[in-house]
């Protein structure tokens, strides 16, 4: 089963590699800090869980018919309708952080592009320019279908069309400019409509259990009700579908990976260079999981452990980014 779902280092020149990790390093510091500005500590549970549904539900690939390919849930949108623009950033990068060093999901040196596509981008240009006016003084269960729709779709295709621009500026000539984005973004359109569903879905429920949620994300108000409930809803299915539904993940290559080998006839751009190398090795090690897997096995219960675990390493991660952030701001 191929479940990898993030860009490789062999898309990318070693310095637009550095220069999206300075990019998402200064959008990380400033998330924090809005965050430390907010005071709303009461978020922190359920940023956590949240981040661990996104992690599971990300191994679900689905079939993309008559394709060949398949497509996942990027959760930027959603995260963004449910914890607000800063948190969501944050959980998202923890997800990306913990896929690529310890899944070897994602390259270590296109990790910072990886984060810009899926995270920076919804979090920071699609959520706060097109899905917060949509749904600011007009939420509704209609709104939030139409606005996740919207936002999912508008942030996959330019998430997919900066990917096609990263390689470009890298002039990684394998994957001529026309021709790879004449892929790309037909196939993320696909997906994105997919996901914009099941963003719809999921956030219609939760604001059909608590309202103030989502309203409370729009206008970056602090949490000051009962969510205990939700937390225990998404618990069980960070298990269920870490543990159980991640077994059933499409074997199809993503649109990612479906554009590239449409194009080259591999799936994988070879990595090349010393840096690239150095790096490669570096997450060779830290990868306990590789390929959401056992090492030299197949059993499907790698898959299994790789989803309960996965999902426990960034509740584990955000509850202790949060627990920092209120620590230092009480010492102050």
């Amino acid at each position: 089963m191929n479940v990898l779902m993030h860009m490789a280092d062999g898309l990318i020149s070693v310095p637009i590699g550095f220069i999206f990790v300075v990019v998402a390093i200064a959008a990380i510091g400033y998330s924090l800090k809005k965050i430390n500005e907010s005071q709303d500590d009461k978020k922190i549970p359920m940023m956590a869980v949240m981040g661990a549904f996104v992690f599971v539900a990300q191994m679900i690939n689905f079939t993309i018919p008559a394709t060949g390919s398949s497509g996942h849930i990027g959760g930027g949108i959603l995260l963004c309708l449910i914890l607000g623009q800063y948190p969501a950033f944050l959980a998202l990068c923890s997800v990306l952080l913990i896929q690529c060093l310890f899944f070897g999901d994602g390259g270590l040196l296109a990790l910072g592009c990886n984060i810009f596509n899926m995270g920076l981008i919804p979090c920071f240009i699609v959520y706060p320019l097109i899905v917060k006016p949509l749904l600011k003084n007009h939420l509704s269960t209609s709104r939030i279908v139409l606005s996740s729709m919207i936002g999912v779709v508008v942030g996959l295709e330019l998430g997919a069309f900066c990917v096609v621009l990263e390689t470009l500026a890298s002039q990684i000539t394998e994957l001529p400019f026309t021709l790879f984005v004449s892929l790309m973004l037909p196939i993320h359109l696909v997906i994105g409509i997919v996901e914009g569903i099941i963003t719809s879905a999921v956030v219609c429920y939760v604001y059909k259990e608590s309202p103030h949620m989502i309203d409370y994300a729009l206008v970056g108000k602090e949490f000051n009700f009962n969510y205990k409930k939700l937390i225990g809803v998404f618990l069980v299915l960070i298990v269920l579908i870490g543990g159980g539904l991640s077994l059933y993940a499409s074997s199809y290559p993503d649109g990612l990976e479906w554009s590239i080998g449409s194009i080259t006839g591999d799936t994988e751009v070879e990595a090349d260079g010393d840096v690239k190398e150095a790096l490669a090795a570096i997450q060779e090690t830290t990868s306990f999981l590789p390929d959401y897997s056992f090492s030299n096995s197949d059993s499907i219960l790698g898959t299994s452990t790789s989803g309960i675990v996965g999902g426990a390493m960034t509740i584990f991660v955000l509850g202790a980014v949060g627990y920092i952030v209120t620590r230092n701001r009480k010492n102050v």
